[in-house]
């Protein structure tokens, strides 16, 4: 697979087929794949940035939202990166990675000196070391999935 075309954009900037696609594609792997009940359409999506990455035929494959330090409240000192997934038909084929890194980089860009946090999927935690971060809590169990908090001090990406 050939490199995807990223943006990074507010929700207001999307127009409609935009965010259905969107919200498709996190309903496809977190609600339907992963067999977890919950309200994703939390009310901060108008409060984030949303990388998306798009193949050359214009398909959503990899997707991820940015939060602004103090969107989740005043303990929240860092950006948050969430709702990180790539399409079941992209899987395997090296694009978390790239991914992970444009969230990286644009959250250094936005929101530079203040660093990252996410809650990952316990069995990532190595992916997510590999970029920098660590662990900053024990495993626990997030519909139900194990999922471990983690965080990445301010750093440009080399």
């Amino acid at each position: 697979m050939s490199a995807l075309a990223w943006s990074c954009l507010p929700l207001q900037a999307l127009d409609a087929e935009g965010v259905y696609e969107m919200l498709a594609l996190r309903n496809e792997v977190f609600v339907v794949e992963q067999r977890c009940l919950y309200q994703d359409t939390d009310g901060r999506d108008r409060h984030c940035l949303h990388v998306m990455g798009r193949d050359a035929a214009g398909r959503l494959l990899a997707y991820a939202r940015l939060l602004p330090p103090g969107l989740k409240g005043p303990q929240q000192q860092r950006a948050a990166i969430g709702r990180v997934l790539t399409a079941p038909a992209l899987r395997g084929q090296g694009q978390g990675r790239p991914l992970v890194r444009e969230a990286l980089r644009e959250c250094e860009r936005r929101w530079p000196g203040v660093g990252q946090e996410l809650s990952a999927q316990a069995h990532l935690q190595d992916f997510y070391a590999s970029l920098g971060f660590r662990a900053t809590s024990p495993v626990y169990d997030e519909d139900g999935i194990p999922h471990i908090d983690m965080c990445r001090d301010a750093a440009p990406l080399e």
